[in-house]
């Protein structure tokens, strides 16, 4: 029998349906595998007993043919920057109270408890997700499998570990610069930002606009199914949508023919990819060209994205620092703390204009996206940094947006966009691809995914 680690979200269902596996079988099998990969530090201390006690609601619905709907019983972890009722949400800082914990779901969590999953714990981030990577100094360095003296990236980091390694099968995160993508890159496994107001957020992020709450998964069906389900709407986010939630899981084997896909290997010179990179992304441009659609190289128009991400992201960081006591300013990462001593020089007027230009910079791609039903590049122009470190080895910047030049432009515009394992690189790590759709356009990026997965599997990950 296939190990329960291997099983994708719709293997397990049927299971269930077969009476074959039990969520609390599966439940336990989960628990016991994460104490087992504890050295990753991907998740913060679990309680065992509420998590089976759900597995077991979950099971007795099963025994009786009613479960409550497409993901009961499922194992699921969420991003600890994300409310879960009943725990605390600690967002990787030393600030917050452990003892207060949230007295509601999030809006993504309910829909998924909704319909039965099973939360088995939270993953671990760099502290209020301000960065690429996963360190933090609540707890530590997180590690990736691969290789632990790297980075899984950041900053859905221990969800992205928790993906690689079946710790559970649906894993949710946010977004808002890359850092569902990054870490998907990182570490081989499937990530995405759904279109901005697709998946409700409450409470609202620090980073405003910029963030964005979506899965990250092993394979593109099981996020898939997620997004289906959590898409449902919530009246406690203002900017969401109130349409209701679609199932993105109906014709994701439609594949590419008859599509138009822009490849763009260096925005424009704006990105410089290691040469294993630029090839894996050339080989993906080639598989979906051999599946049918057409492919041609074209750069898109982001002009002056960089600094419009900074003003938006340093001023965010000057929010979240300035909101604390002086005394507990000092808990803080010194990089936080760094960008923030930016954000306080961004004055209301640059602060307008940057947020004024995301709409310029969304215009241009709705233009670019009429001639074009989807876009290729890299997701990352580097493999994973080293654990612990913020730029990359030899680097002489000091601003982590430098080394993700492919993902932050789309939380820009808003588009949904998501990270594709692409191969291996040279060095033994993951590299990634991303596709990014025109805005709503989630159907496309998934069943270009679904192609992508499926033309170029990743071998086991070497633990």
């Amino acid at each position: 029998m296939t190990a329960i680690a291997d099983l994708s979200a719709a293997e397990l269902i049927e299971a269930y349906r077969r009476a074959a596996l039990s969520p609390v079988e599966v439940a336990r099998d989960v628990l016991t595998r994460i104490e087992a990969a504890a050295s990753y530090n991907a998740f913060l201390p679990i309680t065992p007993e509420p998590v089976l006690a759900a597995a077991a609601a979950s099971e007795t619905r099963w025994r009786a043919r009613a479960p409550l709907g497409a993901v009961d019983g499922l194992p699921a972890t969420i991003k600890d920057n994300v409310w879960l009722k009943g725990e605390p949400t600690r967002r990787g800082s030393r600030t917050g109270d452990v003892t207060a914990k949230a007295t509601a779901d999030a809006p993504a969590a309910a829909r998924l408890r909704e319909q039965g999953v099973v939360f088995v714990g939270k993953t671990t981030l760099p502290e209020y997700g301000w960065i690429g990577v996963c360190h933090s100094p609540l707890t530590g360095v997180t590690r990736n499998p691969w290789n632990p003296q790297h980075t899984p990236g950041g900053s859905t980091g221990g969800g992205a570990v928790a993906a690689l390694l079946g710790l559970g099968v649906l894993h949710l995160g946010t977004d808002g610069a890359g850092s569902l993508r990054i870490p998907a890159a990182f570490t081989g496994v499937f990530g995405m930002k759904p279109t901005y107001g697709r998946v409700p957020a409450y409470p609202p992020s620090p980073f405003n606009v910029l963030a964005h709450q979506g899965p990250i998964a092993r394979k593109v069906a099981d996020a898939a199914l997620m997004l289906s389900v959590m898409s449902g709407p919530d009246a406690r986010d203002m900017t969401a949508w109130n349409t209701p939630a679609e199932d993105f899981t109906a014709g994701l084997d439609g594949g590419v023919r008859g599509l138009r896909v822009a490849f763009s290997p260096r925005l424009g010179g704006a990105a410089r990819p290691d040469a294993d990179i630029e090839a894996a992304a050339r080989r993906a441009a080639r598989m979906l060209e051999e599946q049918g659609a057409t492919v041609e190289e074209a750069d898109p128009p982001l002009a002056r994205a960089r600094e419009t991400i900074e003003t938006l992201w340093w001023a965010g960081a000057a929010a979240i620092v300035d909101s604390m006591p002086a005394a507990q300013r000092a808990l803080m990462d010194p990089g936080l703390l760094a960008i923030a001593q930016r954000g306080r020089a961004i004055t209301a007027t640059d602060y307008l204009a940057a947020y004024t230009r995301r709409n310029e910079l969304h215009a241009a791609m709705l233009g670019f996206h009429e001639r074009y039903d989807l876009l290729l590049t890299p997701t990352m122009p580097v493999t994973a940094l080293k654990a612990g470190s913020v730029m990359p080895d030899g680097s002489s910047d000091d601003d982590w947006i430098e080394w993700s030049p492919y993902t932050y432009p789309f939380n820009l515009t808003q588009q949904p966009a998501a990270s594709v394992p692409g191969g291996i690189a040279g060095n033994g790590l993951p590299i990634g691809v991303q596709i990014v759709g025109p805005p709503r356009g989630e159907r496309l990026v998934l069943r270009a995914a679904q192609v992508l997965e499926q033309a170029m599997p990743m071998p086991p990950v070497p633990v």
